[in-house]
């Protein structure tokens, strides 16, 4: 935290919530790939296989579901465990490069299962995991049955977490690809892509990655995002070349000096983003974003909301239901406020708009009303 005495310019949460949602490519959808949008987002969360494709909706100009199918399906982009112990959708280098960045927080995770795996070698429970999914992807449950008879007294399900703590087990197709399902299957990064991963790299490379795409942000932002610890001595290594802020609570921020900080009244337009979006979990203050007083109305205990933001800033929640044929949508919306006729307006075209890009339905409903407590 900034000391008493520092006067950095201060960026209030407007200012943040703006500068952060043109990097998130949120203010204006963006011309740019499916992969490159990946790769400047450092990945997308993908604890469920829907939440990559809608983040991409609500981002990118001109977005097709297939289009992320296909990278997936041509081993481009994969789905595996990095930043905070979560699922993400990230290109093959940063599966190969990301993943031994955060390993050190893998190894702090698997700590917490340690009394299950009394007995048990990490260095061999390794070894033996990566010969079984190097030899055919694995699904988890023949993973753990493989473990535990190698391993009778070990918890299984002790077993199965270390495994992919200790190896970057990515989750092979056809699991997340567009309009097809699968069990999880996995295989490790190395195998999956046909190269080595990196030697673990200095956080600075990514640090810069992370101003790109999040910032402004504090020493702590980033540690929330990637679940190290220690990066202060990176941003210091850093700091000649970036510039420096602070919030409206004396907090230090660094950026990048050519990164874009909008106007705070530039407006921003309604998104309809999914449970789990990197926007809301990757700063250690989330007012950028979520207004104090909607501070926990995007979860509930392990349950998380899909989000709508209007003017730049979390308004509700939603659900997409469909028929059992396929041919009716409906979209609803529970606000936590109340709109003018203007942001409904707003509301509904982006509605639209989600509804025709990720649903085959051939009549759609939006309708506003509640759906969780």
């Amino acid at each position: 935290m900034a000391s008493k005495t520092t006067t950095h310019p201060v960026l209030g949460p407007r200012a943040l919530n703006r500068a952060t949602l043109e990097r998130q490519l949120l203010l204006r959808r963006a011309g740019m790939t499916a992969r490159a949008a990946v790769a400047h987002l450092l990945g997308l969360q993908a604890q469920n296989v829907k939440p990559p494709y809608v983040q991409l909706a609500a981002r990118l100009d001109g977005f097709v579901p297939e289009e992320l199918s296909r990278l997936m399906a041509a081993r481009e982009v994969a789905r595996l465990v990095t930043m905070r112990s979560t699922i993400h959708t990230h290109t093959a280098d940063d599966c190969l490069t990301l993943r031994p960045l955060v390993q050190a927080a893998r190894d702090r995770e698997l700590r917490s299962f340690r009394s299950g795996l009394t007995g048990v070698d990490l260095a061999r429970l390794a070894a033996v995991s990566r010969e079984l999914v190097e030899e055919r992807p694995l699904p988890l449950k023949e993973l753990r049955g493989a473990l535990a008879e190698e391993w009778p007294e070990a918890d299984p399900a002790a077993l199965t977490v270390a495994a992919r703590c200790l190896l970057p087990l990515v989750q092979t197709t056809p699991r997340g690809l567009w309009g097809q399902s699968g069990q999880v299957t996995v295989t490790t990064a190395e195998r999956w892509f046909g190269r080595p991963a990196e030697p673990v790299p200095a956080p600075d490379g990514t640090v810069l990655r992370y101003l790109a795409a999040f910032g402004p942000a504090s020493v702590k932002d980033m540690q929330t995002w990637s679940g190290l610890t220690r990066l202060r001595d990176a941003f210091e290594r850093l700091r000649p070349q970036l510039l420096t802020f602070q919030d409206a609570y004396g907090v230090e921020l660094f950026d990048l000096p050519d990164a874009p900080r909008p106007a705070e009244d530039t407006p921003a337009p309604p998104r309809f983003l999914p449970e789990f979006d990197n926007l809301l979990l990757s700063h250690a203050d989330r007012s950028r974003v979520i207004p104090p007083a909607y501070k926990g109305r995007a979860a509930r205990g392990n349950i998380a909301y899909r989000t709508l933001l209007v003017d730049g800033f979390l308004a509700g929640i939603w659900q997409l239901t469909e028929s059992r044929d396929g041919g009716a949508a409906t979209l609803t919306v529970q606000l936590f406020h109340p709109l003018t006729r203007a942001q409904r307006a707003e509301v509904a075209e982006e509605g639209e708009r989600l509804l025709t890009t990720l649903s085959s339905a051939t009549s759609y409903d939006l309708r506003y009303g509640e759906f969780a407590p």
